[in-house]
């Protein structure tokens, strides 16, 4: 693999980033304020603890989840798509790099990105309730791999999608629709039995509750299915952007 072309790629997409800060900094502090006045402020005024954890506390893991999530996935998709709607996609495509490289460009930066934004909300977050970390590797481990996953996932949205309507489609109709029914601001075990068992049908609820126990040692399901759902879901889209540059499907037409 060669680093120099990983390089090339991820220093481009993050200087776009960068040319942004402002937005890619004040977005995120207004949205996570925003989220504590209506969910902390309303909804916290009737629900003083959940599972031992204050109610504001209780919703930080869930928020951050929300937005890395959206975040790797947009940023991912949008990346990768602007050269298939340049044409500048075959130029990539014939220089001398391999698609590992392509990949762990837009993707490693695309994570990057969406990395730097669950920061900033955890810092935020902070100034409003007081927070624990009862499990920092962990934690950590389930940031890095949530936004590794995700921004693999909007890779394949990025080739997947014709236009800008589809690009917008699975994020706003699926992802976060999952992110939201996923147990983001309200445990699972809060819902009649019939629910609780149609929720465990829901992927997200595993990498919200795991995500959770690395802050409070609580959670819904098993730590370890968690870690084997998050593991599973970065297998499954490596395996697929492997077939899709294997094929050439939607970048060789």
């Amino acid at each position: 693999m060669s680093l120099r072309a990983v390089n090339a790629i991820y220093t481009y997409e993050m200087r776009r980033f960068f040319r942004t800060m402002a937005q890619s900094f004040i977005s995120p502090v207004i949205s996570t304020s925003l989220y504590f006045v209506v969910f902390g402020g309303a909804i916290g005024s009737r629900i003083d603890q959940v599972e031992g954890v204050s109610y504001g506390a209780f919703i930080v893991p869930g928020l951050v989840m929300l937005t890395v999530m959206t975040q790797a996935l947009s940023n991912a998709s949008f990346g990768i798509y602007f050269p298939k709607f340049m044409g500048t996609m075959y130029e990539l495509l014939s220089a001398p790099i391999s698609f590992l490289e392509i990949v762990a460009g837009y993707v490693g930066a695309a994570a990057t990105k969406a990395l730097f934004i669950g920061v900033v909300i955890m810092v935020t977050a902070s100034f409003f309730v007081e927070m624990q970390i009862a499990h920092p590797l962990a934690m950590v481990a389930f940031l890095l791999l949530t936004c590794l996953s995700f921004a693999l996932f909007g890779f394949i949205i990025g080739i997947w999608a014709d236009n800008f309507e589809q690009l917008q489609l699975i994020p706003l109709l699926v992802v976060t629709p999952l992110v939201f029914l996923g147990g983001s601001f309200y445990s699972i075990s809060m819902l009649p039995p019939f629910w609780q068992t149609v929720t465990l049908f829901n992927p997200v609820v595993y990498l919200i509750s795991g995500f959770r126990w690395s802050f409070y040692g609580q959670a819904d399901v098993p730590i370890a299915v968690s870690l084997l759902a998050i593991a599973g879901f970065t297998a499954l889209c490596l395996l697929v952007i492997w077939w899709i540059f294997r094929t050439g499907w939607r970048i060789r037409q």
